[in-house]
């Protein structure tokens, strides 16, 4: 296991229309202490403000929560951005909130969170790519694969609505094409 944590320091995830059920799918299986920490932008209404996070919940053991301005990221936990901000990893590995303009009609935007993190934790990153119906995301795959780390991106066979995914295999930078499944088993197998 300490291998493992060595190796993979964070897994950032984007999703969009139909994330509900992909987000459910994969964090249901994770363990209380899954020992990675996992950043998410699921796009969202600025109404619904913790709504998601109470759904996700309910189904999991594995804490999920909101990410806060300056906090800072540990394992054990699923930070989702909050409605309206971007959300942006810092040098020390805390949170940023930003109210910038939306990227690709998104805020919180995909490419903003992966591109930061990008920066900060290099190859020691894996990104994911799941349903949803714009292409926000597939920029940050870009660069998180330019840094080193492993980029992921939902099996079109197996997500509700295939754009999201399909503009991020379409750069070319995309390592491993899965189906949710599959992508709970790799996250699964890193820590066993």
């Amino acid at each position: 296991m300490a291998d493992f944590k060595q190796a993979y320091q964070a897994i950032v995830i984007g999703s969009s229309a139909g994330g509900l059920h992909a987000l459910s799918s994969i964090f249901e299986l994770l363990p209380a202490d899954y020992p990675i920490p996992i950043m998410v932008v699921q796009h969202r209404s600025k109404d619904h403000n913790a709504l998601l996070e109470e759904v996700l919940q309910a189904k999991c053991v594995i804490k999920i929560k909101q990410a806060d301005e300056k906090e800072i990221i540990s394992p054990g936990c699923v930070y989702i951005a909050p409605p309206d901000y971007h959300l942006l990893v810092e040098d020390n590995k805390t949170f940023s909130l930003s109210s910038d303009p939306p990227v690709h009609y998104s805020r919180p935007s995909v490419d903003v969170l992966f591109e930061s993190a990008a920066q900060v934790y290099k190859k020691q990153l894996i990104g994911i790519v799941l349903t949803g119906a714009n292409s926000d995301g597939a920029e940050g795959i870009i660069e998180i694969r330019k840094n080193g780390g492993v980029t992921i991106a939902q099996s079109l066979l197996d997500a509700d609505f295939v754009y999201m995914p399909r503009a991020a295999i379409q750069t070319l930078q995309v390592v491993h094409v899965w189906t949710l499944k599959e992508i709970s088993s790799y996250l699964l197998n890193l820590i066993r």
